[in-house]
């Protein structure tokens, strides 16, 4: 038993959890150590112990009189079945824990823990200002009782609430006031955990890059100092990989998202949604459409709803009407302004492409508004791209220029590749409008280079499109790839260097020397080079 105590107060979940399930068997442990191997076997993974000994914890506080160690195990345990999708059963324990108070007519802390599921129920509803109002009171509890823990959960939950309602500073502030104590190692580990995937996924929600990092980060290294830690592991492999997608590292995203769902499955968790619409996204971008759309339907089944991430699918499989219709209904049902953020630039964009202009000019503005609300960087970018994208599809392409070079430079600040290439994108598209050549050419290079280096494919695709129609003048059969291609032989360039430079495979250089000696009629890298500075294609 001292063995196991010891175990449990260095964080060896797994040995305190061995140490005291031994002690059990030999004698029955008291209360107090019953709590402790329940929340060790909770942290250890073990899932079945820690039920057993939260409930045997409570059983044996009711029957010498311990209010407050009976409310909490049942609070505890009702708690971490509902985290386990085990809905009926842990509300019936958390209808317990609120039993045991009332019965007993006792005043302590716990009143402010069986608080916490009605404040989560109203914030699940929308009834924001009810929901702050309950947080308030488990916070107002929390101080009056001394208990850090409390306070802390209440005080993100308060942050996350504000959120909600357009107040982002004072909300922010909330959430980094909880990521504070937590970091500092005043919270205890099943709090601590809470606390950060709730403030990792406000920020993600946000949009807020910076401090996703920031916490991401600071939740890997929560997890890899307790390397017996089982329950968050998963989540925080969600956020890494969300983390490596804006940075660009999209197979090392993939690779992380896919072990998260190995952890979440087993068993079932409710995180496990988010963790296949992520996978979803990185197929999505990546071109690999058949595998985004099992993944958005297994988000859907397991509870997380599956746009705007479908409805930029069906965009790009060429669906039109139908990611119309679905995105429609969602920037309907978002009511608050994190949820239409979330919502606003898929419905520019596909509203655009569907030729809605008044639409998507309505949604630009508004996603402008939410941006200058909120401050934060990454909603400003994506509303000066919203905005760029509407005045290119306008009459006046030139006035596209400013909002989209301002998001570019916002992307490459935050240094999320991908956004950045998209804006250059748009931003070649500009200059071609305006008859400025040179200045599209280099944008589009660009972006066409940072699509290819990241895989994203569908984007690559669009690029060569784009190319295809204005090959030069005295290209004649020519593609512009091809005249790519050619104009570096005739540069004196070998296969392997055109393949570098312009980030291709040897084998696709091959093909296309094939297919410009095939179109040209000449059989050799001279002839062909001659036809190149004939016909000023160098």
């Amino acid at each position: 038993m001292e063995r196991g105590r010891e175990a449990f107060g260095r964080q060896a979940w797994a040995g305190a959890y061995g140490q005291l399930s031994a002690a059990d068997q030999v004698a029955p442990l008291d209360p107090e150590d019953l709590e402790t191997l329940a929340i060790a076997s909770y942290l250890a993974g073990k899932d079945a112990a820690s039920e057993a000994a939260w409930a045997r914890a409570h059983q044996e506080s009711l029957r010498v009189a311990d209010w407050r160690r009976a409310a909490r195990c049942a609070f505890w345990l009702g708690i971490t079945l509902l985290n386990r999708s085990e809905r009926v059963k842990g509300g019936g324990w958390l209808a317990r824990a609120q039993r045991v108070l009332d019965d007993s007519r006792h005043d302590c802390v716990e009143r402010g823990y069986v608080l916490i599921p009605l404040g989560l129920r109203l914030y699940s509803e929308a009834d924001y200002e009810s929901s702050s109002a309950v947080f308030e009171q488990i916070s107002a509890l929390g101080v009056a009782y001394g208990d850090t823990d409390l306070v802390t959960i209440a005080r993100q939950a308060q942050g996350r609430v504000m959120l909600r309602q357009g107040n982002t500073a004072e909300g922010v502030a909330l959430l980094d006031e909880a990521m504070v104590a937590v970091a500092a190692g005043e919270v205890s580990p099943i709090p601590a955990g809470i606390v950060y995937c709730s403030v990792i996924e406000a920020c993600h929600e946000i949009r807020d890059v910076r401090r996703a990092k920031v916490w991401t980060a600071a939740l890997s290294a929560w997890c890899a100092s307790q390397p017996d830690l089982v329950p968050y592991r998963g989540r925080c492999l969600v956020h890494r990989s969300e983390i490596m997608q804006l940075t660009g590292a999209w197979v090392d995203a993939l690779h992380e998202v896919e072990r998260a769902c190995e952890r979440l499955a087993e068993p079932p968790q409710p995180q496990l949604g988010s963790a296949f619409y992520q996978r979803g996204e990185l197929h999505r971008l990546r071109g690999e459409f058949a595998k985004a759309e099992d993944a958005y339907r297994e988000a859907s089944f397991r509870g997380r709803l599956a746009e705007p991430g479908l409805a930029l699918l069906r965009l790009a499989q060429g669906r039109v009407d139908t990611a119309v219709a679905a995105i429609r209904r969602v920037c309907d049902e978002a009511k608050d302004p994190v949820s239409r953020s979330q919502v606003l630039p898929a419905y520019v964009e596909i509203m655009l492409a569907a030729g809605e202009m008044d639409a998507a000019h309505a949604a630009a503005q508004e996603l402008s508004s939410i941006a200058a609300d909120s401050g934060f960087p990454v909603l400003r970018a994506l509303a000066d791209l919203a905005e760029g994208a509407v005045l290119l599809a306008g009459p006046d392409p030139r006035s596209a220029l400013e909002p989209l070079r301002r998001a570019c430079r916002t992307w490459r600040d935050l240094e999320v590749p991908y956004e950045a290439a998209r804006a250059c994108l748009l931003i070649g598209l500009a200059c071609r409008a305006i008859g400025d050549d040179d200045g599209a050419d280099l944008e589009t290079a660009t972006a066409d280079r940072v699509f290819r280096q990241l895989g994203a494919a569908p984007d690559v695709a669009r690029l060569e499109a784009l190319s295809a129609k204005r090959a030069p003048e005295g290209a004649g059969p020519l593609s512009a790839r091809e005249v790519q291609v050619l104009a570096l032989v005739a540069k004196g360039r070998s296969n392997k260097e055109i393949a570098s430079e312009l980030i291709i495979s040897d084998r696709t250089v091959a093909r296309h020397m094939s297919n410009i000696f095939t179109k040209l009629n000449v059989s050799s890298r001279t002839a062909a080079t001659a036809y190149a500075f004939e016909h000023d294609l160098v």
